[in-house]
């Protein structure tokens, strides 16, 4: 076999092959004979069907199977033989005008690119801080309390304040007609606790049982419901039940309530701090990580092979499709995607798994056992019966690869961390989690 190798463009080659007539024919003739002994044609005994007729009906089949098989096999070989290494699937062809007894294809493809990697300590990456105060264990305490509050009726001289629960008829209309949604009878909610838009709310505040109020309502360019989004609406709004909340006091009775092991109030803030601090402790790494891995794949240079794109591209594009699929969409099978919309996420999906596989070689960073042990046990040991969960990602190798990438993505972030220019800053814990 001969073959010949030439660049077509960055990390495009073409790969020229040549393969004898009767290699192939042998194959298709070898093939033939073993499917003769097995096919079953009417007219004929098993395994006494002439060949001329198998030939016949499945030559063609068969030829096309060995075409793709030696190719295929011929293509690999040269490619190992060349040390290349090939990215996605080549794009095989025949070529016309091979010599006599020879067949010709022309195998087009990619190759893995050289990642040059940035000199670590020229690396500038800003790592956050944060820590659990005691601030952050009462506000906790304080949601739990909200979850296991009671209410009471309240007397009919009450007025709607924050924290009461409200029962209430409303209308909506836009330009003198009610919308979808607009409209619905012994609506409950909490007032103050931003359940429903701020002018609704305050519509109802200083309202007595059975007492009605007309109201614009402007909705937020923004709003979830497109059909009124950014259109203004008249309501009216009538009371008809009102009851006062009441919070447990915070007791040892509330911490058994709550099913802590020490049932005191200090056993109560000891278990959210332990559990705040876990989170502070995922969040704190996830987002280091990722400011150390765009830091890192910022600098570093590359091309990117096309072909594991459009892969990535395709598989982003799929998962569009089932998630449409998910929420009851029909035919999400045939919705127009255009790949564009995911072809930057991508590039970028594609652009660090290269970089980070380079840092991985050059840098022996791959996950050991115990790390990918030790991550499993942090990951469940916020559930109640972690042993389940862990027995969960050690039964299927598809969840236990997507521990070992996790894994492997915080070797390569640590040993960034360790190398570059790092400057740390403290953010407060509501910062961390998103709620300022």
């Amino acid at each position: 076999m001969a073959v010949t190798v030439e660049t077509l463009e960055k990390l495009e080659r073409k790969m020229t092959l040549t393969l004898p007539v009767d290699v192939i024919q042998n194959e298709v003739n070898t093939r033939l004979k073993r499917l003769a002994r097995q096919v079953k044609i009417d007219g004929f005994r098993p395994g006494k069907v002439p060949m001329n007729i198998v030939a016949q009906r499945y030559g063609y089949s068969v030829h096309y199977e060995v075409m793709n098989d030696k190719v295929g096999e011929a293509f690999s070989t040269a490619a190992n033989e060349a040390n290349l290494r090939v990215a996605g699937q080549p794009r095989i062809s025949e070529k016309e005008g091979a010599a006599e007894g020879q067949m010709a294809f022309d195998a087009i493809f990619e190759v893995y690119p050289e990642v040059k990697l940035p000199e670590l300590n020229t690396v500038e990456i800003e790592k956050v801080t944060s820590d659990v105060t005691d601030a952050a264990i009462e506000k906790t305490i304080d949601i739990l309390r909200k979850q296991r509050r009671t209410f009471a009726q309240r007397s009919l001289e009450s007025t709607v304040a924050d924290g009461d629960r409200v029962t209430v008829d409303f209308e909506g209309k836009i330009d003198g007609e009610v919308f979808q949604g607009g409209k619905a009878d012994d609506f409950q909610f909490i007032v103050g606790e931003g359940q429903m838009l701020k002018e609704f709310e305050d519509a109802v505040r200083g309202l007595k049982i059975g007492e009605s109020k007309t109201f614009p309502l402007n909705f937020p360019a923004d709003y979830h419901g497109k059909d009124v989004a950014g259109k203004t609406a008249d309501f009216l709004v009538t009371v008809k039940k009102l009851e006062a909340s009441h919070l447990p006091e915070v007791t040892d009775e509330l911490a058994k309530s709550l099913g802590v092991a020490d049932a005191s109030v200090a056993g109560l803030q000891a278990d959210i701090r332990k559990n705040l601090e876990r989170e502070v402790k995922a969040r704190l790494m996830g987002r280091n990580k990722q400011a150390a891995l765009e830091a890192l794949v910022a600098k570093a240079e590359l091309d990117l092979p096309q072909s594991i794109v459009q892969a990535e591209v395709d598989r982003l594009v799929q998962g569009a499709r089932n998630d449409l699929k998910q929420r009851g969409i029909k035919d999400a099978d045939k919705a127009p995607i255009p790949d564009d919309i995911f072809r930057p996420q991508a590039e970028q999906r594609v652009r660090l798994g290269l970089v980070v596989a380079e840092v991985v070689r050059a840098n022996e960073l791959h996950a050991k056992p115990e790390q990918i042990k030790a991550h499993i046990e942090e990951l469940a040991a916020s559930y109640e019966r972690p042993e389940d969960v862990t027995r969960w990602y050690y039964s299927d190798n598809q969840r236990m690869a997507e521990v070992e990438a996790v894994v492997i993505e915080g070797n390569v972030a640590d040993f960034v961390l360790s190398k570059a220019k790092v400057t740390e800053k403290a953010i407060s814990f509501e910062e961390l989690m998103g709620q300022v």
